[in-house]
């Protein structure tokens, strides 16, 4: 177990780092843990998450608004999560760039939606980055600071 710890805090910025380029809550609250433990820094986790995944929001919303043929063969097996993800940007417009951030399932189909439909890059790029600031530290804090009860159960 010390083994699997030490190559997790040798490595675990950069498994951090890929995984929060395309959802990364798991990654992030691992690390979180991890930083309570003193394996990792949680300010250098949150910061390396939080670049990563506001990243990853943004390259998919620019990939899909300069491909949209390209991408839409790749939709048509997710209608369901599309029609949703259409509901949830109707219903709360903006906000959706930040609830999506917490549901699994559809995080990465609302930047690629909002690519698809005319959506502003520049605005979406706006929001994306306060969007990824505060999961950053949703998550990251939240995690770092109820690790001992993660802990406890795991004891």
């Amino acid at each position: 177990m010390d083994e699997i710890l030490n190559n997790l805090s040798l490595y675990g910025y950069i498994i951090l780092a890929v995984y929060s380029f395309g959802g990364g809550m798991l990654a992030l609250a691992g690390a979180g843990i991890l930083s309570a433990l003193g394996k990792m820094d949680i300010a250098t986790s949150i910061a390396v998450a939080t670049a990563a995944n506001f990243v990853g929001d943004t390259v998919l919303f620019w990939l899909a608004q300069s491909n949209k043929k390209e991408v839409m063969k790749y939709l048509r097996k997710h209608r369901r999560k599309i029609a949703w993800t259409n509901l949830l940007m109707r219903r709360y417009g903006w906000m959706a760039v930040f609830i999506q951030k917490y549901i699994y399932g559809v995080k990465t189909l609302v930047p690629i939606i909002m690519g698809l439909s005319r959506y502003d890059f520049k605005k979406f790029v706006f929001l994306n980055f306060f969007a990824s600031i505060l999961w950053g530290l949703v998550v990251g804090l939240g995690s770092y600071y109820f690790s001992s009860a993660v802990r406890a159960w795991f004891s």
